[in-house]
């Protein structure tokens, strides 16, 4: 089930290149319904899935290339599960909001977005590290096309710049691959890629600091973490709306997944040990990135700079190792692939209309789009932590974990959840009210497709936000057992600065 449901849209692309070549309206329903019952497999998947058991579900295990330990092996747990959901609702949204708005090269569009959905189905479902490196690699190029065909104006110097960050990333996660693949079978254990029989290996020493550093900065530039998060900005701002919406809705995503599988399930004593210098870096990216929110001129860029400020939520969450912080840092990352994927949707329906992504522009824009300005309201307070809705469920749970660590940085968070409160309605005030911009009267509102794209994301909003237990049991059981493989080493080493310096120069 698990091949059906990460190769599906890749067989939705194959039948589009195939078959619907200049056929706008058939290649566009093609891709519509090849990715809806992407979402409707996901959905069976996540009903018979059970709960209370981090033991991973529907597993397929098989010899790939026996020569090299490489196996074709796929399963997923609770946190694997609403990361696919994730992407599967964000990808028909994705789909269903260009319907319109790309003009140029149609076909090769939206081949685009389903061969990326397939790679980023893949990473969350992987369990072999060379299949794992394969799907990561594998996303990256539909994602560089994106933005650098059917980008804006500086579309092509953002489509590099992300490249070659990622890139470099990639290029790290592979050595650290290799480092620990060789090591393992130095010592006594076989030639494996296989990831639970790794993190059984006990790492440690200097390899296990090192392999630790490279995996982590291969994934907090993905996050992306400050100071690593410039390509973010660019990459936003010029990405076509599908574009933002997946980037920021799913790829962040993989990169606080790699360090839950990898950095904290390959070496849980140097994570420990890690756990103040990330919460630092977190906590600046919390109100660095809300800070520049508040100074950007364009609507765009605004977004992009408040997801480098909420998944500093997301990574202090994590590094709290309590059930709180975990949990939470898990389910922030799907409210804010909800909620931004709906602000950047928003964003390009304004955009698609006045060709224009400066505030300044704008003004009195609920005047002929009261429908646009009712959606964008809910997303607006749902971002900034309005309780009822899902991002305050995640904020809450983040801040529990982390004032239980350490005081000061629950303190430093609750700043940048303030300044979220002034950047994105500050935004609101004066896109949708204060003095009128006559020139837009003439606008026509939310078309019903257009309402249509926006409904599952209003609903999600709203079901999490007032019942978020339904996601919250799949994490119990995950979230305990990153707990458990951490216990051993939070009493000595749980705020060691200094203690993780010396461990990367203590083998020399």
């Amino acid at each position: 089930m698990l091949t059906a449901l990460t190769f599906l849209p890749v067989a939705g692309a194959l039948v589009m290149l195939i078959f619907m070549r200049g056929r706008p309206s058939a290649y566009k329903t093609t891709a519509l319904i090849t990715s809806i019952f992407t979402l409707a497999l996901s959905v069976y998947l996540a009903a018979r899935f059970r709960t209370g058991t981090a033991a991973y579900q529907f597993v397929e295990d098989h010899s790939w290339i026996s020569s090299l330990g490489i196996s074709y092996h796929l399963g997923i747990d609770g946190i694997s599960l609403v990361l696919v959901l994730l992407t599967t609702l964000l990808s028909v949204v994705a789909i269903l909001g260009s319907w319109n708005s790309i003009k140029d090269r149609g076909l090769a569009f939206f081949i685009s977005l389903l061969v990326l959905e397939t790679g980023m189905l893949g990473v969350f479902v992987s369990m072999d590290l060379f299949l794992f490196y394969v799907f990561w690699e594998i996303q990256l190029i539909p994602m560089y096309f994106i933005i650098g065909l059917w980008g804006g104006a500086r579309r092509v110097y953002a489509a590099i710049k992300f490249f070659l960050f990622t890139f470099v990333g990639s290029v790290l996660m592979l050595v650290a691959i290799l480092a620990i693949v060789w090591w393992y079978a130095k010592n006594g254990g076989p030639l494996t890629f296989d990831i639970l029989a790794l993190q059984q290996a006990g790492f440690s020493g200097s390899l296990a600091v090192w392999a630790f550093a490279a995996f982590f900065l291969a994934f907090a530039i993905k996050v992306p973490m400050f100071p690593v998060h410039t390509w973010l900005p660019d990459a936003h701002t010029e990405a076509p709306t599908a574009g933002s919406v997946i980037l920021a809705g799913v790829l962040l995503k993989m990169g606080v997944y790699g360090m839950i599988r990898f950095c904290i399930g390959f070496f849980p004593e140097v994570a420990v040990k890690a756990m103040l210098p990330v919460l630092i870096l977190s906590a600046i990216a919390v109100v660095y990135g809300a800070a520049m929110s508040l100074v950007q001129p364009d609507m765009k860029r605004l977004v992009a700079y408040s997801s480098v400020s909420h998944m500093g939520f997301v990574t202090a969450g994590l590094f709290t190792f309590n059930q709180q912080g975990i949990e939470g840092s898990v389910l922030q990352m799907v409210n804010h692939g909800i909620l931004t994927g709906a602000l950047f949707m928003m964003v390009g329906f304004f955009y698609d209309r006045t060709h224009t992504r400066l505030i300044r522009d704008y003004g009195g824009m609920a005047k002929p789009m009261p429908v646009a300005a009712a959606f964008f309201s809910l997303f607006v307070v749902g971002s900034l932590g309005l309780p009822g809705l899902n991002g305050f469920v995640g904020e809450f749970l983040i801040l529990v974990g982390v004032f239980q660590y350490m005081k000061v940085f629950a303190v430093i968070a609750s700043v940048g959840v303030v300044l979220g409160a002034a950047y994105l309605l500050w935004m609101y005030q004066r896109t949708m009210f204060q003095q009128a911009n006559e020139k837009w009267f003439s606008l026509k509102d939310l078309s019903a497709r257009e309402i249509i794209t926006l409904v599952p994301l209003v609903g999600m909003a709203i079901w999490i936000g007032l019942y978020p237990h339904t996601f919250l049991n799949l994490l119990h059981a995950p979230a305990q057992n990153i707990m458990a493989q951490v216990q051993p080493y939070l009493a000595e080493h749980g705020d060691s600065l200094l203690g993780l310096a010396g461990s990367f120069f203590g083998g020399f």
